[in-house]
């Protein structure tokens, strides 16, 4: 089991490698530093929405609403700023309590009504378009700089200087050895077995691949603003799942609900948690995406979802559940994100980006169900 999963974690590393290699000897640009601040701009969105949709589906469920929901909660929070001429901060406040009520309520419903998820969200998807179109007219509602609507749309666009950017990574590098370390100690106190080596090795690349990103950030402009919510994001959401309670739950129902009753696990209540999480990540992916667009439009949001749950399968998670990491699915936003940026930068037609992230999403779940299968077999 070890050699498989190290194989699909070398195999994401090496699909990266691939990936930057074929679109940098089309275009040379594609590595350069701007280039590479704008695709982990471009990145942000994509993988904290895939890291919501991973909390969702590790007890078994799915969401197909958040596209949708990312074009409605962005649009009122523009909205509200450029056309009410409400304060960035409390109109980014008040949209964020509304997207954790909407998804809240969608759980509440799946749980205590027993309808299938995927019905609920699918219906979800159109509602909130509807609405969305209905808030801004169908028509383009800028969020530029500059007005009262600055602190938004620095989201994309405020950089870190040199030494703030170093120090956070410094801290972001020693953090994360903080917690291996700690994570290996408990283990080896509890009697279990840890690869000592292994996990230094894996924070030893992580460290790397901190700094060299900050070295290069620094080329241009410095640390985008936008990576390092994705980053505090990402922390967030693994401590959450493997250092808490809800986290261990989330796997045990994925894993076999009916044992996790037995145990005593509060589904219902767990489940529903889930989906208050998915909606405060919606609302920040949301503001994210608004900013970067630098507007919201009728196609804001849109196949977001797609590409969420794409960034999940690539990166290892089960559409069944019970089984998924963080590391996994921002594997999987990244190498989403870098198709879409290589492509936008040879000109490449939208039909042709539409065909090239279906056969990606459909490759992904192939994978998955052929090494589940070889898991079981």
């Amino acid at each position: 089991m070890d050699k498989r999963i190290n194989y699909r974690d070398f195999s994401m590393l090496i699909a990266l490698v691939l990936i930057a290699t074929y679109f940098y000897t089309q275009d040379a640009n594609f590595l350069s530093a701007r280039n590479l601040a704008q695709l982990g701009i471009e990145l942000s969105a994509t993988a904290v929405l895939g890291l919501g949709m991973l909390i969702v589906i590790l007890p078994g469920h799915i969401d197909l609403s958040v596209g949708s929901g990312v074009g409605l909660i962005g649009a009122v929070a523009a909205v509200l700023v450029v056309n009410q001429d409400w304060s960035a901060l409390p109109a980014l406040a008040i949209t964020t309590v509304l997207s954790v009520l909407i998804y809240t309520a969608m759980g509440f419903i799946i749980i205590k009504e027993r309808v299938p998820a995927f019905i609920i969200t699918l219906g979800g998807l159109l509602v909130f378009k509807g609405v969305h179109w209905l808030v801004i007219a169908s028509e383009t509602v800028p969020v530029a700089p500059g007005g009262s609507e600055n602190l938004y749309s620095r989201l994309t666009t405020y950089y870190l200087a040199s030494g703030p950017g170093y120090a956070l990574s410094a801290a972001a590098v020693s953090g994360i050895g903080f917690f291996v370390w700690r994570g290996h100690r408990r283990h080896l106190a509890r009697g279990l077995a840890s690869d000592g080596e292994l996990l230094f090795l894996r924070w030893f690349v992580s460290a790397q691949v901190i700094f060299l990103f900050v070295l290069v950030m620094n080329q241009y402009k410095g640390v985008p603003l936008a990576a390092l919510l994705l980053g505090l994001v990402a922390l967030a959401v693994h401590i959450m799942l493997q250092r808490t309670r809800l986290g261990r739950y989330l796997y045990a129902i994925g894993g076999n609900e009916e044992a996790a009753v037995v145990a005593g696990v509060p589904v219902d209540r767990v489940v529903i948690g889930a989906f208050a999480l998915m909606g405060l990540i919606v609302a920040l992916a949301a503001f994210l995406q608004t900013a970067f667009g630098g507007a919201t439009t009728t196609t804001t949001g849109q196949l977001m979802e797609l590409d969420a749950i794409a960034a999940c399968v690539i990166g290892g998670t089960s559409l069944k559940g019970g089984r998924g990491d963080v590391i996994g699915v921002l594997f999987g936003a990244l190498i989403m994100a870098m198709l879409l940026n290589g492509m936008t930068l040879l000109a490449v037609t939208p039909e042709q980006k539409f065909i090239a992230r279906g056969l990606v999403l459909a490759l992904a779940v192939w994978m998955d169900v052929r090494l589940s299968q070889s898991r079981t077999g």
